[in-house]
């Protein structure tokens, strides 16, 4: 009576139907006749296994079992519901599974039949299942470590930075590089007269020698090409001074000039 009386007295208070759903702007608050749902459309996997081994190890996990002790009627009834649960879903059963469940029943067939006393002990009919277990729960924990790993573009993020009014010039060195051949090739020539048998092999590093030479041109004195090699030192390493001296002037570290044709090669210290 009280709530006829209240919606007389105030008769716009009545509150609207809550729609469902909103389409366009459009408020529904009807289900659609001809509207289908399919009876898998609702369905939640909260499970997900990479095949009968991850299947098996998480039913082990899951009761805390030790994995040396597997207690296999257990588990081999858990691991058959799992897969009846997945022909309930309309999975398509891989055939690992179906052969994870057959090794289960061998393996608890095996248990129940009397061992023959012998002198061997015979192997535990687990002993083949446990080490696959094992070495897959190993593989399974290095990728998920490996996955934790900062990865590029996922955790870490590059950056370019572009200086686009920034311009480098670098000029050529003064003496073209057929003289610095030609003057090469004298040296290389020299070198052959100290050649001689060796039995050990040194070691030549084209930095230290990058350090030797800038130790020579120190200064503001010109020293000449040819001193800053050693003949004695041979054809080997000849050639690594001739690399020094070439990333040298690639770093500009070095100037290198000649005032006659076909004269003398002078290298300093670049100011």
């Amino acid at each position: 009576m009280s709530t006829s009386t209240e919606n007389s007295e105030h008769p716009g208070t009545e509150q609207a139907e809550m729609p469902f759903a909103i389409v366009q702007g459009s408020p529904i608050t009807e289900v659609p006749r001809d509207l289908y749902i399919p009876p898998d459309a609702l369905e939640v996997f909260l499970e997900a296994f990479e095949g009968p081994l991850d299947l098996l190890l998480y039913l082990i996990k899951r009761q805390n079992l030790d994995i040396l002790e597997i207690p296999i009627a257990p588990v081999t009834a858990q691991y058959m519901r799992y897969i009846e649960l997945m022909d309930e879903l309309q999975l398509e059963l891989a055939g690992e599974y179906l052969v994870m469940a057959a090794m289960l029943a061998e393996i608890k067939s095996r248990m129940l039949l009397p061992r023959p006393h012998m002198d061997e002990e015979e192997e535990d009919p687990r002993a083949e299942l446990i080490r696959r277990l094992q070495e897959y729960e190993r593989y399974k924990q290095a990728a998920e470590d490996i996955d934790t790993l900062p990865r590029y573009e996922r955790d870490i993020f590059g950056t370019i930075v572009e200086f686009p009014d920034r311009s480098t010039q670098q000029e050529p060195p003064n003496v073209s590089l057929d003289v610095i051949l030609k003057a090469f090739a004298d040296v290389l020539t020299r070198a052959d007269l100290f050649s001689h048998h060796r039995i050990q092999r040194e070691a030549l590093s084209v930095r230290e020698r990058m350090s030797l030479v800038l130790e020579r041109v120190r200064g503001d004195e010109f020293s000449e090409f040819k001193d800053l090699f050693v003949p004695g030192e041979g054809r080997a390493g000849v050639i690594v001074a001739f690399l020094a001296i070439l990333e040298l002037l690639k770093e500009s570290l070095i100037e290198m000039v000649q005032n006659d044709i076909n004269g003398p090669i002078y290298v300093k210290a670049a100011a």
